[in-house]
């Protein structure tokens, strides 16, 4: 059993509907699959894959080796206990954003100005996945934007737009800790460009774990909470999770096109996605106040967080 692997040139040509069944199918079945010929720049991403790792190796490797992953790993140790580390990633990330441009977390040279490029590719190929999902869903094109940019006006996007640069390094004692553990993402839609050589990354499909397969310059798809509820149910968030290894350092660039906070997020009314006499399976609230409740239980299951979350 593998991760579905789309094609996604061929969403504009005589493939069309076969290109968006696949991915309606890889949605309903996986919410996880991977896009090739997605439409960003190959060169892009060979600059991307060497400047994150000039700037993890040059700016964030030696800090990484006095964090706290690193001394609770070495305290277990010393008390020769076998028990696992579970409230700790062994993970370096730092998230670039919108806003952030004045303080830039890496000073390698060219970093910024590639980043810049790559997440401004990424965004766009965002809004195209966004829009396959409206048409699968039977939405009117442009719902799942438009509910995640509450207030946008002139065209001025309020959605949050992150990008997470992380590195697992490798872990003499993979057995005992987490490369990260196991989640849903709180979102919207995830669009990650994995290590092409390491491995680790695994999404949870039908009580098995799954190796979602390295894919040179592939892109990632998966969906968050936020689409799980505006498509009422029918695409489900995935778990998912990444192993510590004791070889490689796998880099990771996961980039998230999340409602505003302000975004009010429920099922949608009359369409495919909600049937009439189908019951609406989620409660319609604020994304903000859906974020306070998930800080506290991102790693717990996932259903009470859509219970707790104060309701409109």
């Amino acid at each position: 059993m593998a991760v579905p692997v789309i094609d996604f040139s061929k969403i504009n040509g005589d493939e069309r509907e076969k290109t968006l069944s696949e991915i309606a199918k890889a949605c309903e079945e996986w919410g996880f699959f991977q896009l090739v010929n997605h439409g960003i720049p190959l060169e892009l991403l060979e600059k991307v894959k060497k400047l994150s790792s000039e700037c993890y190796k040059t700016e964030r490797e030696e800090a990484f080796k006095t964090s706290t992953p690193v001394k609770l790993l070495n305290d277990l140790l010393q008390k020769n206990s076998t028990e696992k580390l579970e409230n700790v990633d062994w993970e370096d990330n730092f998230t670039l954003l919108d806003h952030s441009e004045n303080e830039w977390p890496c000073n390698t040279s060219n970093f910024k100005e590639t980043m810049v490029e790559y997440r401004g590719e990424v965004r766009k190929l965002a809004s195209k996945m966004m829009e396959v999902m409206d048409e699968n869903l039977g939405l009117p094109k442009g719902y799942i934007k438009k509910a995640f940019n509450e207030g946008m006006e002139d065209g001025e996007e309020t959605a949050f737009f992150g990008t997470k640069v992380s590195h697992y390094p490798p872990c003499p004692h993979p057995q005992l800790v987490n490369g990260l553990r196991a989640h849903t993402d709180a979102g919207g839609v995830v669009l990650l460009f994995q290590d092409d050589e390491y491995d680790g990354l695994q999404v949870l499909k039908d009580g098995e774990w799954i190796d979602v397969q390295p894919l040179p310059n592939a892109i990632v798809i998966n969906t968050g909470d936020q689409i799980e509820v505006l498509s009422n149910g029918r695409y489900k968030s995935a778990w998912h999770r990444v192993l510590a290894r004791e070889k490689g350092n796998r880099r990771s660039i996961a980039s998230f096109y999340n409602p505003s906070y302000k975004a009010a997020i429920g099922p949608p009314e009359m369409t495919a996605a909600a049937e009439e006499g189908s019951e609406k399976k989620y409660p319609k609230y604020v994304f903000g106040d859906y974020m306070d409740v998930y800080a506290n239980q991102k790693f717990m299951p996932k259903e009470p967080r859509f219970l707790a979350v104060k309701t409109l």
